[in-house]
């Protein structure tokens, strides 16, 4: 009887030891799924990943070819890409109630900001995380279960970015300014963590208010050079200038 007691034990063990294996061994498929899963519920756009690789040992590697795409009514193809994410996790903890990320590295993103008196395809896109994480907070309400599984993230880099102007106010033309770096710390590090839509929340709207302020010096700096260019042109042409600067004053608004 004991023998048979131990046989059972044994068996369960290496049941679970191999599960643990496989789970960890399936990192990069757990991201990538993750990621193509949650990005369009969150952002209400199409979200892909070329490929991830991280180590089951390390729990380093990197997100390759992430693409975020804007939500419909916008035209532009894009609203974010980037070539590399890199990325530092404890593998372990994919297996517990809060996935830790030692640090995400976005090297060089390149951000669209497509505005137009409607306003803008970021605040779009913040506006569907917000109401998205809305839900999560309802979920929680029901329970640990229901509100799934938490994040900690403790440091977050976004450095050698670019975003490329879209104003439909300006004529159609584009245009590219730099974005300035970002870096957050301290994500979730609490013990019950931060859900993936708070996450995204902090994370777009640091984005967002970093894009604006870049595109906003960007366009000061177009309008001085319109302005002088029309000063000769009559008053009429000088106050068409100030409407189209005010009316891009106001898309960042909505």
């Amino acid at each position: 009887m004991k023998k048979a007691l131990v046989r059972i034990v044994v068996v369960l063990v290496i049941l679970v030891a191999v599960a643990l294996v496989v789970a960890v061994l399936s990192l990069d498929s757990i991201v990538k799924k993750g990621v193509e899963t949650l990005g369009p519920e969150m952002t209400k756009s199409d979200v892909r990943l070329d490929a991830v690789h991280i180590s089951a040992l390390s729990g380093r590697g990197a997100l390759k070819g992430l693409f975020v795409g804007n939500p419909a009514g916008f035209k532009t193809p894009s609203a974010i890409k980037v070539g590399r994410v890199s990325v530092s996790l404890k593998p372990k903890s994919v297996l517990g109630d809060k996935i830790v990320v030692r640090s995400i590295q976005v090297a060089n993103p390149e951000i669209t900001f497509e505005g137009s008196l409607r306003g803008n395809n970021l605040s779009r896109i913040l506006e569907n995380v917000q109401a998205y994480a809305g839900t999560e907070k309802q979920a929680a309400q029901q329970g640990p279960k229901a509100a799934g599984r938490k994040l900690e993230v403790d440091e977050l880099t976004i450095t050698g970015g670019k975003i490329n102007l879209s104003m439909t106010l300006l004529g159609g033309k584009s245009a590219t300014v730099p974005l300035p770096d970002i870096h957050l710390e301290n994500l979730g590090t609490g013990p019950e963590g931060i859900t993936p839509g708070d996450l995204a929340q902090q994370v777009v709207q640091t984005v967002l208010a970093r894009t604006t302020d870049a595109v906003a010096k960007g366009l000061t700096g177009l309008g001085k050079n319109l302005t002088g260019t029309v000063e000769n042109a009559g008053k009429g042409a000088a106050g068409t200038v100030g409407n189209v600067l005010k009316g891009v004053g106001d898309l960042f608004k909505k």
